[in-house]
């Protein structure tokens, strides 16, 4: 089987000097499933011997009880057993779908999923990766499917969820897309061993916290509570209570609800276990979800960074799904809707395996709350056993990492430099740039894993200048990356107490801006006239990105850099063309980069500073969506400069074509070709003779007055 798709990303940032792997962390095999087995975004693919299959966008689908009254002959049903017609449209609907759920991530990771997959006509989609849809949530990333069965590669890089969802988007394609399996990996770099802290003990030893032994912290069941009748407000001893459940209408309230207890324990199968009898679900809407719940309670606070094992074993008296929320230390109380993804049921004994990285949103979780009827409203019996917690031991205080792009010296979080306190100054001290200068640093408050180091950075507030008696502010931030004003071995001072820093160079050289001239290459797109509706309506099949034209950096650039980019440009009738943020050519980070660029018949100065976005960190390439218009037209654009905001380095070279690339209708990003002035892809039908109005209206060929005909002005008489 042949990969028709690689996306390559440039990992420097993220691999390090140490050797990296990519490890498997998920799988899903559609034809394990006899239904669509995720949370339903108004679209549901249908299962066709056990291959999952998306129908396309003409058609959309509805619960039996919909307000609109719609029926079909056709009943839709998922994993869950809700049932939906499928509706047959007049024309292309929006659409998109999850095609993974649950997928442990670490904070700024790389991944690349594989799936086999396969469309009745050729289509590109888009693929989104994340973890919620608000800032920094999501990446994404565009995906070709050819006609045959094929296993096709994409990847994502500074993913900052714990558990996330990919997210199919065929948006408007009307062809059927078929879903055998998708697997998802994580590029691992080698570390050194890590240490895991076992919170929930099988082996009669106490678990030790804040110095006391707490010896009834027990994860099997088999020690029965010491007081079982702790309350889960109680602060002060309800962590001491390793499970807790609910049942509808058992231990009501005040407020006529029904209060967390500590699980039931009994015995089950020979030995004792946690057990829920869930009655049946009846409160009204999604409330109903969690008429019944069980936690697994920890005996402290979890922060963001920390990654924590959890096991347990499970069964239940009928299959069911069951969600998972992280809640606080009181049971009950709800943090965020996610923790290790959805628990599926047998009435056999299974167990669970998952590694969580405790994200920025899932900081304060003391607990996982499991939704009992999120998927299915009967009574039916939870029962738990061998509870069990471990938690990565991390070396607290203070400590850099520092990385120099232009000289190839990358991060190596491992071997961060520990600051130490030096009475002398009053302050805690660190040199970093001894084994290779640096120009770049984050520090953080503890080592021992990645993804921890990255989460608990500092930042400072103001420029940071080589001069030890300024001291700037921090605060703690996640993935704070900070450029210094050079290149070389640097002494950087601390002062905890009042939560200030200073940079001084002990070696190096000052980075000066450089001599940057425009690239004075003349790229030449003719794009083709994209699919439209005969009603003459802006849109119909055809996107505003069928025709594309890229600027491509150097090097990937992190959220938070600001550039200026600058070029001339014109166009054969005058055009609005939007930009977007890239990752390689083709694969779309952002919907935002440098704005509008509002092409017209003479040669324009574009020149724009912007700032890299959250959700576009790692961009390497600026997009312009040149269908816009559905017209055809001639696009022209030369004298380019991209260059950090400091002008100390420019992005692209400043001579040759390597930095731009060109996709035509129906093709592929491909680098421009300057030997001849004119696009390896640039299709040869000339473009059509289009009559425009000065408003840049299209008018009939027999439009009287002042018109733009090929890019002249004309007189029609």
């Amino acid at each position: 089987m042949k990969k028709i798709f690689t996306l390559i990303a440039l990992l420097t940032c993220f691999m390090g000097a140490r050797a990296a792997d990519w490890v498997e962390v998920y799988k899903i095999d559609y034809s394990n499933n006899t239904g669509f087995p995720f949370y339903v975004m108004g679209y549901v693919p249908e299962w066709v011997g056990g291959v999952m299959t998306d129908y396309g966008a003409m058609y959309k689908y509805v619960t039996l009880d919909n307000e609109a009254g719609e029926t079909s002959d056709v009943i839709v049903k998922t994993q869950g057993g809700v049932e939906y017609y499928r509706i047959e449209l007049s024309e292309p609907g929006w659409h998109q779908y999850f095609i993974a759920d649950g997928i442990p991530t670490e904070i700024d990771g790389t991944f690349k999923a594989v799936a086999m997959v396969k469309a009745s006509e050729a289509c590109t989609i888009n693929v989104n990766m994340g973890w919620g849809w608000g800032e920094g949530q999501q990446a994404s990333a565009s995906v070709p499917i050819g006609t045959d069965w094929q296993e096709v590669e994409w990847e994502y890089t500074g993913i900052n969820g714990a558990s996330c969802n990919l997210v199919a988007q065929p948006g408007t394609v009307t062809a059927t897309i078929e879903w055998k399996s998708v697997t998802v990996y994580q590029l691992k770099n080698e570390s050194r061993p890590v240490v895991w802290q076992e919170w929930l003990t099988s082996d009669g030893q106490p678990v030790i916290i804040d110095g006391n032994p707490i010896p009834t912290y027990m994860g099997d069941a088999e020690t029965p509570w010491a007081d079982p009748n702790t309350k889960f407000d109680d602060q002060e001893k309800n962590y001491l209570i390793c499970a807790w459940g609910k049942e509808k209408g058992v231990n009501m309230n005040e407020n006529d609800g029904w209060d967390p207890f500590p699980a039931t324990i009994e015995e089950v199968d020979g030995s004792h276990v946690f057990v829920v009898h869930g009655k049946a679900a009846t409160t009204e809407g999604d409330a109903s979800a969690w008429d019944n719940q069980f936690w697994i309670q920890s005996p402290r606070e979890w922060k963001s960074g920390e990654q924590v094992k959890i096991h347990f074993r499970y069964k239940a008296s009928k299959e069911v799904k069951v969600a998972t929320q992280c809640h606080t230390q009181n049971p009950s109380n709800y943090l965020i809707w996610h923790a290790i993804g959805d628990v599926s049921f047998t009435e056999e004994w299974q167990d669970f395996d998952n590694t969580m990285t405790i994200a920025d949103d899932m900081s304060g979780t003391w607990s996982v709350a499991f939704q009992l009827n999120q998927n299915d409203k009967d009574a039916i019996d939870f029962y738990f056993d061998d509870l069990s917690w471990q938690s990565m031991v991390l070396d607290e205080g203070y400590f850099v990492a520092g990385s120099n792009p232009t000289t190839g010296v990358e991060y190596d979080f491992d071997g961060a430099k520990q600051f130490v306190y030096d009475d002398e100054v009053g302050a805690y001290t660190a040199i970093i740039g001894e084994d290779g200068w640096v120009s770049q640093v984050m520090i953080s408050t503890v080592r021992g894993n990645d993804a921890a180091f990255k989460s608990h950075t500092l930042k400072p507030a103001g420029t940071i200048e080589n001069d030890p008696e300024v001291w700037l502010d921090y605060t703690e931030s996640s993935l704070a990356k900070l450029s210094l004003p050079g290149e070389g071995k640097w002494k950087i001072y601390l002062d905890d107490e009042y939560k200030k820093m200073a940079f001084e160079m002990l070696e190096g050289k000052d980075l000066k801006p450089v001599e940057i001239n425009p690239n004075p290459t003349l790229v030449t797109i003719n794009a083709l006239e994209r699919d439209y509706t005969s009603s003459e309506m802006e849109g119909g099949t055809g996107q505003a990105w069928d025709n594309q034209f890229w600027i491509v950096s150097n090097r990937p650039l992190s959220a938070g850099e600001t550039t200026i980019v600058q070029f001339k440009y014109k166009s054969a009738i005058p055009a609005r063309v939007s930009t977007q943020s890239h990752a390689a050519p083709g694969a779309y980070l952002h919907w935002a980069a440098i704005g509008d660029v509002n092409f017209d018949t003479e040669w324009q100065d574009f020149e724009a500073s912007f700032t890299v976005a959250g959700e576009a960190d790692q961009m390497e390439s600026i997009a312009f969506n040149l269908s816009e218009i559905k017209d055809a037209n001639t696009y022209e654009l030369k004298d380019f400069v991209w260059k950090t905001d400091d002008g100390l380095e420019s992005l692209i070279d400043q001579t040759g074509s390597k930095n731009f690339y060109v996709k035509i209708l129906g093709g592929n990003p491909e680098v421009f070709d300057d030997g001849t002035g004119i696009s390896t892809v640039v299709n040869t039908n000339t473009v059509p003779t289009v009559t425009y109005n000065l408003a840049g209206q299209r008018v009939s060929k027999d439009y009287k007055g002042i018109v733009i005909k090929n890019g002249q002005k004309v007189v029609n008489k």
